[in-house]
């Protein structure tokens, strides 16, 4: 690996040890490391500075995403070292493992119809609650070619600026929305079977897990509403899917327990989360895995659908809508 053709944007706001274990783990394999910070209010920028990292702060008057905070490590990074090639994006609360960036960079180096090499992200401690299990089973994609990434990923600089980066005004689902605009010009992007990076998603309340899908919904609804007119329609699947079930969900609510349509759609729901089991259960080899991310991926309609009537209600009032954070 060429350590002068890779750069590493790091982006968190009050990520404590978490912040500490993800650079010193960037800073044992790069020389170049840009460290971006969202109004911490702990001492994230200090730890940062301490451990020789560049450091950008954000505008506090202008809102936050991170999208826009890896835009402005990008520009810091493309600044300071214009001969960079590959960023590696990275969230402040994950650890990158040994031997990710030689894996991706000689994928890159040699698929150079490639803009994106991402690969495994596990949950630090995934036995710590079922919510975390949920993250953990989800981080576990399929390997080859993809249509998206998420936050951790070497990506190609060229393919980066020929698409202006990530755009910034997304609350969420940012990753997925580049990486379509990516693939409109042609690049593609690839799944590599290699560790990538520890992440820790400290899910213990299901508060948590409702903020997460409902911003989840939100990405979805406003990732359709700017590419749903595409020949893909992007988004479209996620968007009706949630709409579908939630709708039953409420009818299952409000007809009243003798109306024989109230027990045709618990049926239909089970049915569902039976269907939804088997399906996983071949690709994970655990029934209880297959059980517990099928009843949430049926649940999490609810708070997703929010996130979609709350996205469509902000441009009717032409409100923006804040973060929607989890942690």
């Amino acid at each position: 690996m060429n350590n002068n053709s890779i750069g590493a944007v790091v982006i968190g706001r009050n990520e404590g040890e978490r912040l500490r274990v993800c650079l010193e783990s960037i800073r044992e394999q790069l020389k170049y490391v840009i460290y971006v910070d969202s109004g911490s209010t702990d001492s994230s920028v200090e730890l940062a500075e301490s451990l020789g990292v560049y450091v950008v702060n954000l505008d506090l008057t202008i809102p936050f995403t991170a999208a826009r905070a890896r835009n402005e490590g990008a520009k810091a990074l493309l600044k300071l070292t214009p001969q960079i090639e590959f960023i590696q994006f990275v969230d402040g609360d994950c650890e990158v493992q040994a031997g990710w960036l030689d894996q991706a960079y000689v994928f890159l180096k040699e698929s150079v119809d490639y803009a994106i090499a991402c690969g495994r992200r596990r949950e630090r401690y995934p036995d710590a609650s079922v919510l975390n299990k949920l993250c953990d089973i989800e981080w576990n994609t399929p390997i080859g070619d993809t249509k998206s990434c998420g936050g951790d990923a070497l990506i190609r600089v060229k393919a980066f600026l020929q698409v202006n980066g990530y755009r910034e005004s997304l609350i969420a689902g940012e990753e997925p929305e580049m990486c379509f605009r990516m693939r409109q010009q042609g690049w593609k992007i690839r799944r590599l079977d290699a560790e990538m990076t520890l992440h820790d998603a400290a899910m213990t309340k299901v508060s948590q897990w409702w903020k997460r899908h409902k911003r989840a919904g939100h990405a979805y609804a406003e990732s359709y509403f700017l590419h749903g007119h595409t020949e893909e329609k992007f988004r479209l699947k996620e968007v009706r899917s949630n709409m579908f079930w939630t709708v039953l969900l409420l009818t299952i609510l409000c007809l009243s327990f003798w109306n024989p349509l109230f027990f045709l759609a618990i049926i239909i729901y089970l049915i569902q989360i039976v269907r939804l089991t088997l399906r996983e259960r071949l690709k994970s080899g655990s029934v209880y895995h297959s059980l517990i991310t099928s009843v949430s991926n049926v649940f999490s309609k609810l708070p997703q659908t929010l996130g979609i009537m709350m996205f469509y209600r902000n441009v009717i009032l032409g409100k923006k809508q804040r973060l929607i954070e989890y942690k």
